[in-house]
């Protein structure tokens, strides 16, 4: 009886330890975004979405990342696109848009609206967010660059989401992590962008266990 205590005492202590071993269903994230997420110029497994899902899955973690990201799209294509890309059954979204706003030169409030619609419709549904931000091509301008640049950290500051200010921050304009175009990273790239982003997509990650109570 001591020894079968002994072992119940330590199958149930690695359960509770472990949200793999205890069973859990795995923490179903959509990465929602445009061809930064799709992973332009890449093979799937090279794409951000799946390199995030392996170095959260080798930390221990059960999650499953769902490529929801579409070249080209701007704010306000993903907010058309919101309902169907973002199903039932979503533990949470990691929203990166707005670059492409940026480079047609869209008004920045335009891209705002969307972008707020987007967590609205998410914080709606109790789907824990984390917003990347992005930043404006020096060409643009003072003005517009820091109109497009607050849309961000303004709206993860008045909806609680949790935010990473620039999602290609050590990777843009640097030639060795971008594909020829100078845009995309390459898997290089990607290998950083998923190393800078990973403490807040570990933070969503416990947003979504403390949700579920574990």
């Amino acid at each position: 009886m001591l020894v079968h205590s002994a072992v119940m005492t330590f199958v149930f202590g690695a359960a509770f330890a472990n949200p793999i071993a205890a069973g859990n269903r795995p923490v179903r994230i959509v990465a929602f975004g445009d061809s930064l997420t799709a992973g332009y110029g890449l093979p799937a497994q090279s794409a951000f979405p799946a390199k995030l899902e392996r170095a959260l899955t080798a930390k221990g973690y059960a999650v499953e990342i769902v490529n929801a990201g579409v070249s080209g799209d701007t704010a306000s294509r993903g907010l058309a696109r919101l309902d169907w890309s973002v199903p039932e059954g979503t533990d949470a979204v990691i929203v990166e848009l707005g670059a492409n706003d940026m480079l047609l030169g869209v008004d920045p409030s335009v891209t705002r609206d969307a972008l707020g619609e987007i967590v609205r419709r998410l914080t709606d549904r109790n789907i824990p967010v984390l917003l990347a931000g992005m930043r404006a091509a020096p060409n643009f301008g003072g003005p517009y660059g820091e109109q497009f640049e607050r849309i961000y950290s303004d709206l993860a500051r008045e909806k609680g989401v949790l935010f990473y200010p620039f999602f290609l921050d050590g990777i843009a304009a640097q030639s060795k992590l971008n594909l020829q175009d100078g845009v995309h990273p390459n898997a290089a790239g990607i290998d950083a962008i998923v190393a800078h982003i990973l403490p807040q997509v570990e933070e969503l990650v416990a947003r979504v266990q403390a949700q579920r109570g574990i």
